[in-house]
């Protein structure tokens, strides 16, 4: 009996990773380890920069959330030179904002997380794709799909100059408004975008929620752990995707803080590990305590079960309905179980859709004052949205001159990476027994991750050296030598 499995490469997410999974004598799991082999080195190549470059050069981290990094830049900018833009423009960035979770909330539940469910988790592996998807469901809803993120992606497009590298966002402001005709266009969108939502949302509760099986398994204890939780808020404490107070709740729903977002370097400290690139963030007022979970642990989880979890609520009405129903059907809040992330990311999807549409029917939307220009000398700025993963920050030093001294991002699977690991690791234990190893059960240790949606290209960062090692292997693939620099 073999006694490691190795998945290589992990499917469907963004950036590259591989699973290990280490069995004992009976075949059972004695460990699991979710590695990230590959390295970006955004925050030292930024170095001697102009600061006012970083809203343009961050988007190129990852093609898949490109606009969280644009705005969290943007926001940061804003700290940096202490200047505050007018409420137009906060308006128009929050639209752009919300309009881009949209679209992307609905590229993971259609083309990622829906094969495990839609067509199901242990389904052949040709099956388990957007195709198999669309089998299902019917080429009318796909139609739909292409429909909500063409016309989303064309807003982004007229507000932002791309939809995929924006040239938008400036310090105490935005580049571009928008016109009244351009704004009732916008308004159409919004509202097919909100009965989408709705419609995604019934989808949601005719083929998963109808399930029993289904059910069994998103309730199932090996896709559960009892974390802190950790979002973005306003002043109600409702979940707000582009500005607030950073909120954390402990395992049982209880707030154990509230911050400004400069001062989350009191809060959360990274830990490193010699078998990844990517940094592991706790709460310092807890403590590193390992890979466990549990009130003493300090680690906290975020993305959009993390977000309601962390919130007292939604601020649309229709996603409200749906964050109680939620709650009600999983038995009451917190909820622990990972694989109603994506159940929480259906809700989110609505909310922003609401969100667009208040924002649209503001007749604020098209003032032409959408700027202040910055006039302070800048120093250190702190800027921090809601990625669709979480929390995503983005933290600069400059010179008297702005030009970058220091830079470091923590980024949404920053924050996930050691729940993560932990989730991988107890599905695996879950899952597979007595040696007993095929593509289905293997398919259900990947869902353990694929829930928190994670983005590599954007999370792989190195304190300290970062060591190129190479393996030498014969042709036998015995490992000959290992060198590293």
């Amino acid at each position: 009996m073999s006694k490691r499995i190795t998945i290589n490469p992990i499917t469907r997410l963004e950036g590259h990773g591989k699973i290990e999974i280490f069995l004992d004598d009976a075949g059972n799991v004695e460990r699991t380890f979710f590695q990230v082999p590959e390295l970006r080195g955004f925050e030292t190549f930024c170095l001697g920069r102009p600061a006012e470059e970083m809203p343009r050069i961050t988007p190129r981290i990852c093609g898949v959330c490109p606009t969280a990094h644009h705005m969290a830049a943007t926001k940061c900018l804003d700290d940096l030179w202490r200047v505050e833009p007018p409420s137009a423009a906060k308006k128009l960035r929050e639209l752009a904002y919300s309009t881009f979770m949209v679209e992307d909330h609905y590229i993971h539940f259609f083309f990622l997380a829906g094969p495990d469910f839609v067509v199901g988790p242990t389904a052949p592996a040709a099956e388990r794709n957007i195709l198999g998807v669309i089998g299902k469901v019917g080429l009318n809803i796909a139609g739909q799909v292409i429909r909500v993120r063409r016309e989303c992606r064309q807003i982004l497009e007229t507000m932002m100059g791309k939809a995929i590298h924006p040239v938008f966002g400036l310090p105490g402001g935005v580049s571009k408004g928008i016109t009244d005709e351009e704004r009732r266009k916008f308004l159409e969108t919004a509202g097919f975008a909100v009965d989408f939502a709705q419609f995604t949302l019934q989808l949601f509760n005719d083929v998963v929620l109808a399930n029993r099986d289904y059910v069994d398994l998103i309730l199932n204890d090996a896709y559960a752990h009892k974390t802190y939780y950790m979002g973005l808020v306003d002043e109600k404490n409702r979940v707000n995707f582009y500005d607030g107070m950073v909120r954390v709740v402990d395992p049982d729903g209880v707030e154990f803080a509230r911050f400004a977002p400069r001062d989350y370097p009191r809060h959360i400290a990274e830990h490193v590990e010699p078998w990844t690139y990517i940094t592991f963030p706790f709460l310092k007022n807890v403590g590193w305590k390992g890979f466990t979970d549990g009130s003493a642990s300090g680690i906290y989880r975020v993305a959009p079960l993390a977000r309601l979890n962390a919130a007292a609520g939604m601020a649309t009405p229709l996603a409200q309905e749906a964050y109680e129903r939620m709650y009600e059907v999983l038995g009451g809040k917190p909820a622990h179980c990972t694989l109603a992330t994506h159940w929480a990311r259906l809700i989110e999807a609505l909310y922003a859709a609401e969100r667009m549409k208040e924002l649209l029917e503001d007749p604020e939307i098209t003032s032409p004052q959408i700027r202040t220009v910055p006039v302070e000398i800048p120093g250190e700025g702190v800027g921090i949205v809601e990625a669709p993963r979480g929390t995503l920050i983005h933290h600069y030093w400059t010179d008297q001159d702005g030009i970058l001294t220091r830079v470091n991002l923590i980024v949404a699977t920053n924050h996930n990476a050691a729940p993560i690991a932990m989730s991988v690791d107890k599905a695996a234990k879950g899952m597979i027994r007595n040696g007993n190893v095929n593509d289905g059960l293997l398919n259900m240790v990947e869902m353990a991750f694929r829930a928190y949606d994670p983005c590599h290209a954007c999370a792989t960062h190195a304190l300290g050296k970062t060591p190129l090692e190479v393996k030498i292997f014969d042709r036998e693939r015995r490992l000959l030598q290992t060198l590293r620099k």
